[in-house]
């Protein structure tokens, strides 16, 4: 539910330490950037939302518009030359008050965060919002807080943030850290950012600073399954962990037998729909939908509809494929391909086909879609035989009730009720073992 409460994300950073020619907030979990993780959730509590942008804004802005069409954000550019840091990313050029006061917010709370927190779930965002202070401030009690700036707290009383990079060793030893998650009235943000400066070792402008400015502030203790910051690969790693657990809990909830849950990967565009069953070391990419099927263990699925079908063992189904009361069986791949009532049990490899009712693709059988310069199709109809071996040569149609002899190279369409037999007449010649190799 939308609440009165404006929404900044901060996401111009350079993420040097991901070690990427990528954006650091582009970099997906489960298939979907960090920062669309974060906008999606925050869409659930906001209808003012102001995205701060440096590094690669263009790409970046233009990755959202392309996604959230007919969006209402508002972008901001980060003025990085004269005013660095977090609080830099609220400022502009120039000396007025105005201009270092740049954002227009529609309600009197806003709040803050890092566009590098994709757990972040609505729900726990509110949490925030609902406090009636001056300033709400996130802190991650941590066992392990390296990469975090850390929170100085005495008598129940928070002191200090100090940015890791300007951390004594001493301070180094705190384990409670800045979640990067503040929520604050829109007066006590402009007042600060009017006399806010950068007497720091990084010469940077520090949004932690914010807590000097007003003693109306309660701290939160936050969990790091909900506010982790991702700084590098391996933060990486570990928020897709988190992710995939709710996605693979939430698929389970919902009715779906997954077998060993940890070793199967689900992308957030994966939907499910009646009783279906995911064995171990299945992977689930992009918009797919699986509808009362079985997908057995180690098969990889990517944006296709499976409806009352068996995929697997070992099974690939690419993108833009739709396979319907189906059995497509190890080491068969279906690439752009319509299947329906069709059995292919091995070894095979489908491309840019459709394939009618009653269907039986024999081991070996290859559509031959590509000519070296373009994509051509392969249409069998209904009840059709297809041996083992078999090359289809598109464009080619294959009318119903035809059966192909194994081991044919079909160049030419064949119509209803042909027998299809494309390959050199076998010759046996008597001897010949010991002409060429001698006698035994």
């Amino acid at each position: 539910m939308v609440n009165k409460t404006s929404v900044i994300i901060l996401a111009g950073g350079f993420g040097t330490r991901m070690k990427s020619s990528t954006p650091k907030v582009m970099h997906k979990i489960c298939g979907k950037e960090m920062l669309f993780c974060i906008i999606d959730e925050v869409q659930n509590i906001s209808d003012d939302i102001h995205i701060v942008l440096f590094n690669e804004a263009d790409l970046i802005k233009d990755s959202i518009n392309k996604v959230y069409q007919n969006n209402t954000f508002n972008f901001h550019l980060q003025d990085y030359k004269n005013y660095p840091g977090t609080a830099g990313a609220l400022m502009q050029g120039g000396d007025s008050d105005s201009a270092k006061n740049p954002f227009e917010f529609k309600y009197d709370k806003t709040l803050i965060l890092s566009g590098d927190m994709p757990l972040v779930r609505a729900e726990k965002l509110e949490e925030f919002t609902k406090l009636d202070c001056d300033i709400v401030l996130g802190i991650l009690e941590l066992d392990d807080a390296s990469g975090y700036g850390r929170v100085v707290i005495k008598n129940d009383k928070v002191i200090k943030i100090i940015e890791e990079k300007d951390a004594s060793d001493e301070i180094k030893k705190i384990n409670f850290a800045n979640a990067g998650i503040y929520c604050i009235k829109k007066n006590i943000l402009r007042n600060f950012l009017k006399e806010i400066d950068n007497k720091n070792n990084q010469n940077e402008f520090y949004l932690t600073d914010i807590i000097l400015y007003s003693d109306d502030l309660r701290a939160v203790i936050a969990k790091e399954d909900d506010f982790m910051g991702v700084n590098s690969k391996l933060d990486l790693s570990k928020a897709e962990s988190i992710m995939l657990k709710r996605l693979r809990d939430k698929a389970m909830k919902n009715g779906v037998t997954i077998r060993i849950p940890d070793s199967v990967y689900i992308e957030f565009g994966v939907e499910f729909e009646g009783e279906c069953e995911v064995e171990s070391g299945v992977v689930l990419k992009g918009k797919s939908k699986i509808i009362s099927s079985k997908i057995l263990s180690n098969s990889v699925i990517e944006s296709s509809l499976i409806k009352d079908s068996t995929i697997g063992p070992f099974g690939r189904i690419r993108p833009k494929s739709n396979i319907i009361n189906s059995h497509i069986g190890n080491f068969v791949e279906v690439k752009a391909s319509n299947l329906n009532e069709v059995k292919a049990g091995h070894l095979s490899y489908l491309g840019d086909s459709k394939i009618g009712s009653g269907t039986n693709i024999g081991a070996g059988v290859i559509t031959c879609n590509y000519d070296g310069k373009e994509k051509h199709k392969t249409n069998i109809e209904n009840n059709v035989f297809v041996g083992s071996g078999t090359q289809l040569i598109a464009p080619i149609n294959i009318e119903s009730n035809v059966l192909i002899a194994a081991g044919s190279t079909v160049t030419k369409n064949a119509k209803n009720g042909d027998l299809v037999i494309a390959r050199a007449k076998q010759e046996n010649r008597s001897n010949f073992f010991y002409k060429f190799f001698g006698k035994k």
